[in-house]
Formats: C-alpha cells, sequence, structure tokens
C-alpha cells in the first residue's frame, strides 16, 4: 500500500510535532473510531493512536482500486470535546 499525505497534514504534523512514521504506524495500528463511507471521493475514518502516551486523531482515506492510503489531518484531541478514551465527542 503507497501512503499519501495531503499539504494539509503535513503544516498540522509541523505545528503538532508529528512525524510521517508516527503518523502511519497510527493508521497501522490505531482504532477506527469512526466511518465515514460517502465521504468523496474515497470513503475515510477517524483512526485513534497513540504517541508516546499522547492521543491523536489521524483522518485517512482509502482507495481500493489503487491500494492508496490518503492521510488527510491528524491532531490531538480536545478533552472538552472528546469523551475520556477520546473515542466519542461530548
Amino acid at each position: 500500500m503507497e501512503y499519501f499525505f495531503s499539504g494539509h497534514v503535513f503544516k498540522r504534523m509541523t505545528e503538532r510535532g508529528l512525524s510521517p512514521v508516527v503518523i502511519r504506524s497510527i493508521v497501522e495500528t490505531g482504532t477506527i473510531i469512526q466511518e465515514y463511507p460517502n465521504d468523496k471521493p474515497y470513503p475515510s475514518w477517524l483512526i485513534l493512536g497513540f504517541c508516546e502516551n499522547r492521543p491523536i486523531h489521524v483522518v485517512a482515506a482509502y482507495d481500493a482500486d489503487e491500494d492508496k492510503e490518503y492521510i488527510i489531518t491528524a491532531y490531538e484531541p480536545d478533552t472538552k470535546l472528546w469523551s475520556e478514551g477520546f473515542t466519542k465527542r461530548r
């Protein structure tokens, strides 16, 4: 599988001190907490993972025809907006 990082996610990763290696690891080993099957041009999902005990959400979309994963954004979830465990919005 090939991974593609949007310009947006590179900007956010830099701001948030996240590397492509960390984001790829989260996509590969994290937990899908929300699915967006009707997103266009490809279905996407919200993935929860951790980097040194720091929760990270990654939004990624998958092109099954080309076997390509598009990383859209990555951020540290706000405790005011997410429940304990960072899996459900308040």
